[in-house]
């Protein structure tokens, strides 16, 4: 069975060098030069790379450093004045905000709860789905200790519950669904996305969330060998309707997910976080192309692009600080 690859996993833990390239686009484009630093949440990395690339096709000058490590990381980073930006893939606390911190809405995704594609319910599973209320047994209250627990039988194939260890959006997101704190999550603590989603591709009665980046493959937008999306069974009458099955391909999710068909907590918007609004010409720069051009990249990455509203408020601050 194919497991998600080290390197990649290795790779979302390390910091990422773009290299530097011939400076001629650079003047091209005003003879931009200098470094910028982003670090935080596992969720918007793959999509923030994409970005990073573009952005030095048109500023080949400037180096851009990027690495994951949790929402939590991304946010202290940020306020700490260690990088740029931080990735943030939650809403922004009231003292993060008197701090400091100053958020801008780049994208939208969600968590999703992931469970082994060799589990011996796995057709109960995808027909039933999960309600509210049994993911709250699963990872709040700590009831639910068998597969029958969480569908609603007398079933006692054993439960194995995966949260995360670090700090970050994912796991407060789905807390936050569920009417807690990531520290009330119940589980083996993991780290990292690729962390949850590899130890549920071993486990084949396990049960994590994923942020839907590491629930599909980023090719063929299909879930990840080894595991499935477990459904979210939103009027709970027991069963998967026509109109909440769109669990199979990331393309049908994120369509799901625009269109307001999955809950919101689980689905959230992903932030560019700074300590201050950025007056510095690069990182406004960045900004403000991740919020203009940069959001052609959010639908095929799997991602959704931000409302007008949203981008037009990022922007007014933007130049209101430039004033």
């Amino acid at each position: 069975m194919k497991r998600i690859r080290t390197s990649i996993c290795a790779s979302l833990l390390a910091a990422i060098a773009l290299s530097t390239a011939s400076c001629g686009g650079g003047a091209k484009e005003g003879g931009m030069n200098g470094e910028l630093s982003l670090s935080g949440a596992f969720a918007l990395y793959p999509l923030a790379v994409q970005w990073a690339e573009e952005f030095r096709s048109i500023y080949p000058n400037v180096r851009i450093d990027i690495s994951a490590g949790g929402a939590g990381k991304g946010m202290t980073d940020a306020l700490a004045g260690v990088v740029d930006m931080g990735m943030v893939s939650r809403e922004i606390y009231p003292p993060e905000t008197a701090n400091g911190a100053v958020g801008f809405a780049v994208a939208k995704d969600a968590v999703a709860a992931t469970v082994n594609a060799a589990n011996p319910k796995i057709k109960e599973i995808l027909e039933h789905g999960m309600t509210r209320e049994a993911a709250v047994k699963i990872w709040l209250t700590g009831e639910a200790k068998t597969w029958g627990d969480v569908l609603g039988t007398d079933d006692d194939t054993p439960l194995h519950v995966y949260t995360r260890s670090d700090a970050c959006g994912a796991a407060e997101t789905w807390a936050l669904w569920l009417g807690g704190k990531q520290e009330d999550l119940g589980g083996t603590a993991v780290f990292g996305d690729p962390g949850v989603a590899a130890a549920v591709q071993k486990d084949i009665y396990g049960i994590g969330f994923n942020n839907i980046g590491y629930a599909y493959d980023n090719d063929t937008h299909k879930p990840n060998d080894g595991i499935l999306v477990m459904p979210i069974d939103i009027d709970g009458n027991g069963r998967i309707t026509p109109d909440e099955q769109f669990y199979d391909t990331k393309d049908r999710i994120v369509e799901a997910i625009s269109h307001d068909k999955y809950p919101s907590p689980p689905a959230r918007d992903l932030y560019l976080v700074t300590k201050g609004v950025p007056t510095d010409s690069i990182t406004v720069a960045f900004i403000k192309y991740v919020l203009g051009k940069g959001q052609e990249k959010n639908i095929p990455a799997g991602y959704i692009g931000m409302s007008e509203e949203k981008v037009q408020k990022s922007l007014d601050m933007l130049d209101a600080a430039a004033e």
